[in-house]
This record gives structure tokens, C-alpha cells and sequence, in this order.
């Protein structure tokens, strides 16, 4: 910071030097009230330069302190500014509000303003590829299918707008049981259709690696870039083998940190990482907030993200912000939106 100084002029005019002997601005010494040389003019010079000097020290001082204080709150402002949301991704589409894993979902999704949608993917029996979790129709539409042993149009028969509430699900679910009478299980083709530009869809496998070829095909064929797709699942060496064929496509693996009987994580933090380095992945999912601190900071140092799931509590979408997670997967695409955007949080 530059410090001017003030002139001998401005001295005077302010009162600072007035009635005191004082040093023109050619250095000589007079007194104020003339030209006349005055007698004890060195030592009121002497007494004038002393508080010259001081008067400097002091604008010196204070300039310096309004200069700390001007970076410190700077500091501030910097260490507390907002920090970018995370994804919204609409587990199942928005499945407290609409049949999980039908276009009616998706389709929600979007209109409450979600970032991304999640969906369940499996191959029928003569090559299609579907939208549902389950491995079989029983909880959904009330029939016993396995999806791996049905074709696509026995399948398209059931209806899976039904569904009613699971009695541990009833305070999230809301949605009357013929709201969504005769809603068909889509197929990825119908799924890929609703995702808008500039959003994504996070493709979870719920099969084994003969999906691969197919999945390929039906995102070549697609219309979305490989940014708006992430393929994920449990299955590390499959999403590996994914990798390897058709690189360009991102994945991210879903790992749960439950304990073993010892207390133990089930998957060991250095194997964990690992294995993410390995499959090149972009992401780990982790089941809310256990995953060791440690980890979590080498997969950012490696370049890597880490996403949530599936957080239906509102209230802990800025405690996932303020722990810089990249994604919160929930059933509640609004009602988190609405959480990280109040204006306590911003």
C-alpha cells in the first residue's frame, strides 16, 4: 500500500502546526507569523521535526493496521464463501412422489429440478434392457417374474404403477394407488429420452456383465455425451470390464462400509482406493457418512469425487455440502433442493 504524506501545507491548514514554528517547504526555518528570523527557531525546529516524525509513525501505523484488518476480513469472507451445491440425483427418479423407476418418476424428477436421475437396469430373457430393481415383479406389481427369465413384452404386461407403500416407507411415500394405474416398466431407450441437455443419468447394473454389450449399444445410440452418463454398481470388476472396452464412458463404484463381526469396514480404506485406481473411476458411492476421513481425503487428492446415498433426511443436505460431497443421492429431489438453497445455507 502507498502512503502519502502530508505536505506542510495541509499540516498547517488542518491546525496541526498552528502557533509553532514550523519547516517551509524549502526546508528553512521562519516562524508563522512572518519573515522575520526568529531566535529560538532551532529549537522549535528541533520540537516541529519530532512531531513530523511521530505524525508519520502514526499514519504509517494506522495505514498498516487498516491494511490488516482490510485482509483479514477479506480472509474471512474468503474461508466462508459459498462453496457450489452438490448434485441433486433423484434416486429412482422421484420416488417418494411417483412409482420408483417409471417415466412418471423421471419425468418429476426433472420438474422439481433435479441434476441427475438414478435408475435400476437389467437384461430380460431375449436381450432388453429394462428399468426395475428387483430381480423378480412380486413387490412392485403383485407377480412373481424374474426378470431374467421373461421377455420384454410379458414384462410390459405387469403394471408397475401400482405399487403400494412398504409400512417402513408410508411417511415418505404419497401418492394414491390409482394415480398411476397402468404405467408400464420402461426400457433404457424410454428412460435416456427424458434426460434433458446439460443433465445426467447415473445407470446402476442390477445384473451381471452380459448387460455390458448391450448397455454399449443403447448409449451409442443414445444421443448423450459421455459427461451427462455414469455407469455405477456394486460390482467393481464388472464396471472395470465396462471401462475397458469402451473407456469414454465414466463409472463410479457403490461400496458399503459395513463392519465385520471384529468391528473391522468390511472393504479396508487402502483397498478401497486401490480398487478406484484400478477401475479409473470418477466417483465412490458410500452409504451416507461412513466412510473414513482419511480416505475420502486421498480419493480427492487423486482426483476423484464422492457421492451419497440415499439421503431422505432434507435437514442433512448442508452437512453433506459443508463436508464437500459432489452428489446426494434421495427420494426427495424438491425437498433437498429447497434445504441446500435456504437462504442459512447460501
Amino acid at each position: 500500500m502507498k502512503i502519502r504524506m502530508p505536505s506542510y501545507q495541509n499540516l498547517v491548514a488542518i491546525g496541526l502546526l498552528k502557533g509553532s514554528a514550523g519547516v517551509s517547504p524549502a526546508g528553512s526555518v521562519c516562524s508563522m507569523s512572518g519573515g522575520t528570523p526568529d531566535l529560538h527557531a532551532p529549537s522549535r525546529s528541533s520540537a516541529l521535526l519530532q512531531k513530523l516524525a511521530l505524525l508519520t509513525l502514526c499514519i504509517g501505523a494506522s495505514s498498516l493496521s487498516l491494511a490488516q484488518t482490510a485482509w483479514a476480513e477479506q480472509s474471512a469472507i474468503s474461508q466462508t464463501a459459498t462453496s457450489p451445491n452438490p448434485m441433486i440425483v433423484a434416486h429412482r427418479g422421484s420416488s417418494a412422489q411417483a412409482p420408483e423407476n417409471t417415466l412418471p418418476a423421471f419425468q418429476m424428477a426433472w420438474e422439481q429440478g433435479a441434476d441427475a436421475i438414478e435408475g435400476d437396469f437389467q437384461l430380460t430373457k431375449d436381450g432388453h434392457i429394462v428399468c426395475f430393481h428387483d430381480k423378480d415383479t412380486k413387490r412392485i406389481a403383485g407377480q412373481p417374474l424374474t426378470i431374467a427369465d421373461a421377455t420384454l413384452e410379458e414384462l410390459r404386461q405387469l403394471d408397475v404403477g401400482r405399487i403400494q407403500p412398504q409400512d417402513s416407507e408410508r411417511a415418505l411415500r404419497s401418492w394414491s394407488s390409482d394415480q398411476y394405474k397402468g404405467v408400464q416398466m420402461p426400457t433404457i431407450a424410454e428412460v435416456f429420452a427424458t434426460v434433458p441437455a446439460g443433465k445426467k443419468i447415473f445407470i446402476e447394473i442390477k445384473c451381471g456383465p452380459e448387460i455390458i454389450d448391450p448397455l454399449l449399444l443403447e448409449l451409442a445410440t443414445s444421443g448423450l455425451t459421455p459427461d451427462q452418463v455414469v455407469v455405477i454398481g456394486f460390482d467393481s470388476a464388472l464396471l472395470k470390464s465396462l471401462k475397458e472396452r469402451d473407456p469414454k464412458w465414466q463409472t463410479a463404484w457403490l461400496c458399503s462400509f459395513d463392519k465385520k463381526p471384529n468391528g473391522k469396514p468390511r472393504n479396508a480404506p487402502a483397498k478401497v482406493l486401490k480398487t478406484l485406481k484400478e477401475m479409473r473411476a470418477l466417483a465412490l458411492m458410500s452409504g451416507g457418512g461412513d466412510v473414513d476421513k482419511g480416505l475420502l481425503d486421498q480419493i480427492r487428492a487423486a482426483g476423484m469425487e464422492h457421492y451419497v446415498w440415499t439421503i431422505n433426511d432434507p435437514k442433512l443436505g448442508p452437512t453433506y455440502k459443508s463436508q464437500g460431497v459432489d452428489a446426494i443421492i434421495t427420494d426427495l429431489p424438491a425437498a433437498m433442493r429447497a434445504a441446500l438453497n435456504a437462504p442459512t445455507n447460501l
